[in-house]
C-alpha cells in the first residue's frame, strides 16, 4: 500500500489481509497451486482485445457486476451466467467479474458460472495484492487479474504481474494519474487500463486518459475505464485512437446489458 492510498481503498485492502488470513488457514498454498496448475488453459485475454483492435472493431471488457461502494447496488435481478450470454451475443471481447464480496457483492463462483457460458477471456476484477490471490484467481478459472498500482508497491507490483504471467495468465495494469503510469511501465506491460475516476473526488473525467496517451509506449494496449455512458463517449475515445473500453455500470443499469452494449458501440465499427 502506498502512503498516499486514499482511505476508501485502504478500507478495502486492510479487508483483504484478513480474506488472506482466512483463506491460508483453510487452503495451503501447495493445494491452492496445484489447482491452478489443474485448471483448464487460460483464455488470450489480450489477444481477444487486440484481434478486435485488428479488425477496426471496439475492443470492449463488458463487466458483471452487481454493485459497488459509491453507488450501492446496481442490478438487482443478477444472474451472472445470463448476462455473461448476452454480452457474448452483443460482440464483447472479453469478461471483467467482480469477485470482491465485500465491497461489490461480488463472487468466485459468479466468475466460474461467467466463464463456463461462453467462449470469452475473463478478468478477475479484484483487489489483489498477495501471490495467493493471483494463484486463486487461475484456479477459478481467470484468464487475467487485474493489479491497481495505488494500491501496490514497484517490488509487489513486478512480482504479481510475473507470477500471473508465469501461470499463463494476461495482466492489467490499472493507474490513475501520470505518476502511476510512470510506475506501470517499468514493469513492461502488454495492457494498461486508465480509470478515468478520481479515487479521493470520484469525479469522472475522460481527459484522464487523453492526456496520458503520449506517454504510453507503442505495444502496450491502452484501455479506458469509467466513464463511458454514450456513443459520443466512445466516438470521442476512438478519435483518440483508443479502441479498447472496460464498461460495467452502463451496462449494469440496463435491461438487456448485450444489447446496451450493442448500442453503445456497432455504430463505430
Amino acid at each position: 500500500m502506498q502512503p498516499d492510498t486514499p482511505d476508501v481503498l485502504k478500507k478495502i485492502l486492510a479487508r483483504k489481509v484478513e480474506e488472506i488470513a482466512s483463506a491460508c488457514e483453510k487452503e495451503s498454498l501447495k493445494a491452492l497451486s496445484q489447482r491452478a496448475a489443474d485448471a483448464s488453459p487460460a483464455r488470450g485475454f489480450v489477444n481477444a482485445l487486440q484481434g478486435s483492435v485488428d479488425r477496426g472493431s471496439a475492443a470492449v471488457i463488458a463487466e458483471i457486476k452487481k454493485a459497488s461502494p459509491s453507488k450501492g447496488v446496481l442490478r438487482e435481478q443478477f444472474d451472472p451466467a445470463a448476462i455473461a450470454r448476452s454480452y457474448s451475443d452483443g460482440g464483447a471481447s472479453c469478461l471483467s467479474v467482480l469477485t470482491d464480496k465485500d465491497f461489490f457483492m461480488g463472487s468466485e463462483e459468479n466468475l466460474r458460472l461467467a466463464r463456463a457460458a461462453c467462449d470469452l477471456p475473463v478478468i478477475r476484477k479484484d483487489f489483489i495484492i498477495d501471490a495467493y490471490q493471483v494463484y486463486e484467481a487461475r484456479a477459478m478459472g481467470a484468464d487475467c487479474i487485474l493489479l491497481i498500482v495505488s494500491a501496490l508497491g514497484d517490488a509487489a507490483l513486478a512480482d504479481l504481474s510475473g507470477l500471473a504471467n508465469h501461470l499463463g495468465m494476461d495482466v492489467l495494469i490499472e493507474v490513475h494519474d501520470l505518476q502511476e503510469l510512470e510506475r506501470a511501465l517499468q514493469v513492461n506491460p502488454t495492457l494498461v487500463g486508465i480509470n478515468n475516476r478520481n479515487l479521493r473526488t470520484f469525479e469522472v473525467s475522460l481527459n484522464t486518459t487523453i492526456d496520458m496517451l503520449e506517454h504510453i509506449p507503442s505495444g502496450c494496449l491502452t484501455v479506458t475505464e469509467s466513464g463511458i455512458l454514450d456513443r459520443q463517449d466512445v466516438l470521442q475515445m476512438r478519435d483518440h485512437n483508443v479502441h479498447a473500453f472496460l464498461v460495467g455500470e452502463a451496462f449494469m443499469r440496463a435491461d438487456s446489458p448485450g444489447e446496451k452494449l450493442r448500442e453503445l458501440f456497432d455504430t463505430t465499427k
